[in-house]
């Protein structure tokens, strides 16, 4: 019997060992339990026994494993609240009762939140705000529950990516909640942090965290210190971290090489980017072109063009085919240099490389043309890269040469551009007819708007009035009449800009049927006359000697709604004094003044002249006192006519005194 007793212990306690194989820790500490006992005859049973399995899953360590689908369940519940609380804000019956649903479902759970399970949760959630709810509910789920380091770090993670304008302070925020709880954060923590900051006293607290944490930092960790110093435009303390991270025995990657070496050559520390240039050679980081590129223009900013020509050559020697960048950098060196034949020489190796040259490839040729006086051999680039001279090159180049005032060699770059396109680009003809105004070219402008639609462009307002308004300040108004019946033939239709520099080139030249001619055309059209256009049909009539019809018009514009400006009270107060009406020209200033319109200095330079001319020496004199009191400063114009005032140069008998106010000499009317 009691063999048979000790055969079944026996095989229970196999079955059972056998059983908890299933979940042993293999590779964890191994602890044991013997458990002995001794029959009346003193034979001893003996049975190793092992502790009962985590209630958690473990991995094959033994180490606990989080709930998938506790973590599913719990996001579900916090992304669909997250969700319904989007669509129902701007519901005044809705009730917000954040996380009681999630918080049913922990407590109906038989084991409790871990922290783990709470990191995945976090990560599942993507949405910072979200996430700092659930970090802050998690220590309520349950009285055992602790945030550690791995939760606080994801949470760090998920709030440095976040764009929410109050993010820093979060994140210090969390930082003061993990000092007061004493939890330590790992490097991991560290590097985030480095990577979120961007000024030194964060950057310094972040160190002063890792002799906290009693941490060491690893490579990675040096290379964020030092992209973040770089971000700080600090090149000093980021080449300091270099050295640190040189002496430990770590490496950089080629980003991050290229990233400091760009920082010290911009701050022209030639000698400490030398020395990371070298570094880069001997410790197996080959440079590429980027790196070429940032030596060869820190070179050519320093005036040492043939340094920036050995390493162009090196890169060459290595097998590196420059890309855009490097070729404009190296012509851009050689620009500044003067060095005119090389730098056209390189630019035809560009084009032999199949580089496409860009805009700022040809400005960098053709201003150092323009400085050098050789721009005729702009012609000699433009058949180099004959196979790239599309229509937005010719255009940026047409533009330019016009606005640097060089006509003669845009027309002819335009011509070129005729020639060799079918169809043409606006903007060209635009900045070609603007400069050919410019130039006085009068000829050639007209022929280019003749001829414009021939390839493909639809004249506007713009063009016609860019001609009519240099042909009206050049007084060639023998060309408005065909120009204009073209327009009007042909389109666009004149607007109100086109009237108004009719009227006045007109009135200039003294036509003034033609003005009033076009005045009652604008009056018929679709365009409403304003007060640019009456102002130039008062200057008309008034100059021309038609003065009634003048005031006429400037009671018109009135009855119209249109209140006269200072242009139009000046205009008629000079054409009355200059009449010797200088009664009707006093009227009208006082109605300027009391219609609050005020007068500038070219007003009371217009009035004192009429004063001065007429001999009413105490009026112009009055009037001058209350130019001084608008606190309008006297121009030329002033003291010239006060210095008729003085010399009495009108022949008159005047007695000499100095005039309290002004200081000037007058001789008043006795």
């Amino acid at each position: 019997m009691k063999q048979h007793h000790r055969r079944y212990l026996k095989l229970h306690i196999h079955h059972r060992m056998a059983a908890l194989n299933l979940t042993r820790r293999h590779y964890a500490t191994k602890y044991t339990a013997k458990v002995t006992s001794t029959s009346p005859t003193g034979r001893s049973l003996s049975a190793e026994v092992t502790p009962l399995p985590s209630p958690y899953p473990t991995d094959i360590r033994g180490y606990p494993l989080p709930r998938r689908h506790v973590i599913c369940k719990a996001t579900q519940i916090l992304l669909q609240h997250h969700h319904n609380q989007s669509r129902n804000s701007k519901s005044p019956h809705y009730e917000q009762n954040p996380f009681l649903d999630l918080s049913n479902y922990f407590h109906s759970l038989p084991l409790p939140l871990t922290p783990s399970e709470a990191s995945e949760i976090l990560k599942s959630l993507n949405n910072p705000s979200l996430a700092l709810k659930f970090f802050r509910l998690c220590p309520l789920l349950s009285q055992k529950f602790q945030h550690n380091s791995f939760t606080y770090t994801r949470l760090l993670l998920i709030l440095s990516k976040s764009s929410s304008p109050d993010r820093f302070d979060l994140v210090r925020s969390v930082l003061s909640q993990m000092d007061q709880s004493n939890t330590h954060g790992t490097i991991s923590t560290v590097n985030i942090l480095i990577g979120f900051f961007g000024n030194s006293e964060d950057l310094d607290l972040c160190i002063s965290l890792i002799r906290k944490w009693n941490l060491t930092m690893n490579s990675y960790t040096y290379k964020c210190l030092l992209q973040a110093y770089l971000r700080s435009h600090d090149s000093k303390k980021a080449f300091d971290v270099y050295a640190e991270l040189r002496r430990r025995g770590y490496k950089l990657d080629i980003f991050a090489y290229n990233m400091l070496l760009d920082a010290l050559a911009k701050d022209e520390k030639v000698d400490q980017a030398y020395k990371v240039f070298e570094d880069m050679k001997r410790k197996h980081c080959e440079p590429d072109e980027f790196t070429y590129t940032i030596m060869i223009r820190m070179n050519g900013r320093i005036g040492k063009a043939d340094e920036s020509v050995s390493l162009f050559q090196e890169m060459l020697a290595k097998g590196f085919t420059p890309n855009l960048i490097a070729y404009n950098t190296m012509i851009q060196v050689l620009a500044k240099a003067r060095m005119v034949d090389k730098a056209i020489l390189l630019f035809s190796k560009m084009v032999e490389n199949e580089c496409q040259p860009n805009e700022f490839t040809y400005s960098v040729i053709l201003n150092l043309l323009a400085a050098e006086g050789q721009l005729g051999r702009l012609d000699e680039v433009v058949e180099i890269s004959r196979e790239y001279m599309n229509k937005s090159i010719y255009t940026y180049l047409v533009r330019t040469l016009s606005k640097l005032g060089h006509t003669s060699e845009a027309h002819r770059l335009f011509c070129d551009m005729w020639n060799f396109h079918d169809r043409g680009d606006k903007d060209a003809y635009l900045s070609m007819l603007e400069s050919l105004c410019s130039a006085g070219k009068m000829t050639e402008a007209i022929d280019l708007l003749s001829k414009i639609h021939e390839k493909g462009i639809t004249t506007d307002t713009i063009m016609y009035n860019t001609v009519f308004s240099t042909l009206g300040k050049l007084k060639q108004i023998s060309h408005f009449h065909d120009l204009y019946e073209k327009m009007k033939q042909d389109g666009p239709s004149p607007d109100i800009f086109t009237y108004n520099i009719l009227i006045s080139s007109f009135g200039r030249a003294g036509k003034v049927v033609e003005a009033v001619k076009i005045f009652e055309e604008l009056e018929n059209s679709n365009c409403k006359a304003d007060i640019i256009s009456y102002n130039s049909l008062i200057n008309c009539l008034g100059k021309n000697g038609d003065l009634d019809e003048a005031h006429m018009r400037f009671k018109e514009m009135q009855e119209k709604g249109l209140n006269p400006d200072v242009i139009t009270y000046s205009t008629l107060i000079e054409c009355f004094g200059k009449t010797d009406k200088v009664e009707m020209a006093c009227r009208l200033f006082d109605e300027m003044l009391a219609e609050g319109c005020c007068p500038n200095i070219v007003t009371y330079n217009i009035l004192l002249d009429c004063f001065e001319r007429n001999g009413r020496t105490a009026e112009a004199v009055d009037l001058y006192a209350k130019l001084k009191q608008q606190g309008l400063t006297p121009d030329s114009i002033t003291y010239s006519v006060l210095e008729r005032l003085q010399s009495g140069s009108r022949g008159k008998v005047r007695l000499r005194r100095q005039n309290p106010i002004t200081g000037w000499v007058v001789s008043p009317l006795r």
